[in-house]
């Protein structure tokens, strides 16, 4: 007997926890922090329904916060087993894991000096020395290499596209039948990265549905992007970007440095990498040439590193970012996180927002409930560590730099299937998107579905 019990990323797009139960063991796919809307946030201070001593191992798709960051909380509840994920994977969690609990304790710190905290006192949900104890059970695998896990089951890792070191999880169950987790999906035909790996068969199929309802724009986003900095040129301001210190920063350090080879002869304005884990994450990226894509291997051998422009400054300390909330444009911020839910860019935002010279461009999906959507649907106004700022800056983004695969690039994928699953979960999207994506499957594969709530338990068989 085999089943799946949906504890995140069901009927929304983070928390990714998905616990397959085969006979007397269960394995934990990705062990993902909530994001978003105050009342799914409150859901990472829970415990797990299944007791951390219970879970046999656990298996990563990718190095995001969504699908990795509760697993400081599953130690601190007493998990000590292994956690499984490919090698880049475990590079970027050892680098994001503490990070995340160094923020989430400078918040709480900043929240109980300023008062504007609910809880009294605040808490970080982690620390940095816990996030830095739950590293030590991450245990690296090479794609491709068949892994041995509790229940006589078998496993290995596919490349996703996505970011550096995705996966999707091939989970053989003792019977022979196959569950895949798609865990996040990339794109095909965009930079730094290989395609996703095609998958031909399944039996059970966790696919994701982020973009499920829409397409992503066709307008080139290098293009858009050098738009966006003659714009801030031409009115002396500051373009801020946040950006996804994992994925997003190296994609837009790529396109700067075809801008730089391809216009040799202009000027060339300033660009600060303000985020020490999007410098680090660049550094680990640099040492996975193995898995760039064709045209950023032709790159490398001919021009030198793709993701190092000659404008870089990387700003290191503290007091440096603070001395970029006092400089003059033209200038261009890149700084993480990329739905402006905390990091150094938030700063940058309550000091360039009032400035009508200025732009704030988002590169990458909004989730509900987050700093960014309220700026990207147009609010005059947003609260930011507790002060009221006035949203006077261009709001601008660019749809087409995001590293989920849209709804074509998820049917794309899915017809490289030889027979259908017999169930095909969507998960990791917001209840439209999930509706959207699961009429398109339904109508043009004409596949069986099932859109899982959270807690839901799915009976394999």
């Amino acid at each position: 007997m085999a089943s799946i019990q949906f504890l995140g990323a069901a009927r929304t797009v983070t928390g990714s926890k998905h616990a397959l139960f085969v006979g007397k063991k269960t394995l934990l796919v990705d062990c993902g922090l909530f994001q978003g809307r105050s009342e799914l946030k409150e859901l990472n201070w829970k415990p797990l329904p299944i007791r951390a001593d219970q879970i046999d191992a656990v298996l990563l798709t990718h190095g995001h916060i969504d699908h990795i960051g509760y697993l400081p909380r599953l130690y601190k509840q007493g998990y000590r087993g292994p956690v499984y994920c490919t090698r880049a994977t475990a590079d970027i969690a050892r680098l994001s894991l503490p990070d995340s609990g160094r923020l989430q304790e400078e918040y709480a710190d900043y929240a109980n000096r300023k008062g504007f905290s609910r809880h009294k006192p605040a808490l970080p949900l982690y620390t940095e020395k816990e996030a830095v104890r739950a590293c030590k059970l991450l245990e690296p695998i090479p794609y491709y290499e068949n892994l041995a896990l509790p229940g006589k089951c078998t496993a290995r890792f596919l490349i996703a596209g996505h970011i550096l070191g995705a996966a999707f999880i091939q989970l053989y169950l003792p019977d022979g039948r196959t569950i895949l987790f798609g865990g996040d999906l990339g794109r095909y035909n965009v930079p730094i990265l290989k395609d996703p790996d095609e998958v031909s068969y399944a039996d059970y199929l966790l696919v994701e549905s982020t973009y499920g309802n829409r397409s992503h724009a066709k307008d080139p986003p290098r293009e858009r992007f050098c738009d966006e900095i003659k714009r801030v040129i031409e009115t002396g301001g500051v373009l801020v970007v946040p950006a996804f210190a994992i994925g997003r920063t190296q994609e837009l350090l790529y396109y700067l440095s075809q801008m730089e080879q391809e216009h040799s002869h202009e000027p060339l304005i300033p660009v600060y990498l303000d985020s020490p884990m999007s410098a680090a994450a660049t550094r680990i990226y640099s040492r996975y040439p193995q898995l760039y894509d064709e045209e950023t291997s032709e790159m490398l051998r001919t021009s030198g590193d793709p993701l190092s422009p000659r404008s870089l400054h990387t700003v290191t300390d503290v007091s440096q970012s603070k001395a970029l909330n006092f400089m003059d444009g033209p200038a261009v911020i890149l700084s993480s996180s990329g739905m402006a839910s905390g990091g150094r860019v938030v700063h940058h935002l309550a000091h360039r927002l009032p400035d009508e010279r200025n732009t704030v461009l988002f590169v990458g999906y909004q989730a509900e409930g987050t700093l960014g959507r309220r700026l990207v649907e147009g609010a005059s106004e947003v609260t930011i560590m507790g002060e009221t700022v006035p949203v006077r800056a261009r709001i601008a983004s660019i749809q087409s730099l995001s590293a989920h695969a849209d709804a074509d690039g998820i049917l794309r994928w899915l017809r490289g299937f030889k027979k259908p699953p017999k169930r095909t979960f969507l998960v990791h999207g917001e209840p439209e998107a999930q509706e959207a994506l699961d009429e398109r499957i339904r109508t043009e594969l004409g596949w069986e579905t099932a859109i899982p709530r959270l807690g839901d338990l799915s009976d394999l068989g």
